[in-house]
């Protein structure tokens, strides 16, 4: 019985990745608007019916890439307390992993793929508001696993926010300068010491 349920899920997980890749091909190659839902069915060779099962939303054909991504902060936050690592550091060591892996959801990677695909996101005003819908989902996510009922929820809601917060202007700004022409290579040093200095903010408070 589990092996059937495991082969299910993985044929669930091709068929979401098949279609997405197909919406996301058609996206870069006509612009997100110019591609109908029929279009992207007809590519992946599904039924509408079938792709909106798997996507309600023409824009989560193009943020499934970072989907998996949603919630991420909170699963690094218990993994960290099983090891005995505090939140924040947890976060920070992760968010470093993932510069150094070149992992395109902090921003510091230039495969002509992932600019394409940013450029397509930071260009198309419903796919950003799709991303902060992602984004406020998974600072809900990391609140839960920091806090707990009263005025510690509350103080764990602005704590995860602010890292939420953190994590995204880290990522836009190391876009930003790749998409003017800077390789990740160039720009990784000061990506680092920013993600240093905005973690050390977040422990010690705004400055003056």
């Amino acid at each position: 019985m589990s092996g059937g349920t495991g082969l299910r899920e993985r044929k669930k997980r091709q068929t979401y990745r098949a279609i997405s890749e197909a919406a996301i091909a058609l996206f870069l190659e006509k612009g997100f608007d110019a591609v109908s839902v029929a279009e992207v069915a007809a590519a992946a060779d599904v039924s509408k019916p079938t792709l909106f099962r798997y996507f309600p939303a023409k824009e989560d054909l193009a943020l499934h890439r970072i989907a998996d991504h949603e919630g991420e902060a909170a699963r690094v936050v218990a993994a960290g307390r099983a090891e005995g690592v505090p939140p924040l550091d947890a976060l920070h060591r992760h968010f470093l992993d993932g510069m150094a892996r070149r992992d395109p959801v902090t921003g510091l990677s230039d495969e002509p793929g992932v600019l394409a695909f940013h450029r397509l996101l930071y260009g198309t005003p419903s796919l950003v508001a799709r991303l902060y819908a992602y984004q406020g989902r998974s600072e809900q996510a990391l609140a839960d696993a920091l806090g707990a009922a009263g005025p510690a929820g509350l103080a764990a809601r602005l704590a995860a926010g602010q890292v939420v917060a953190v994590q995204r202007i880290l990522a836009e700004e190391n876009w930003r300068r790749i998409a003017a022409g800077e390789s990740a290579d160039e720009v990784s040093a000061d990506a680092v010491a920013a993600a240093d200095l905005a973690f050390t903010q977040l422990r010690n408070g705004f400055p003056g």
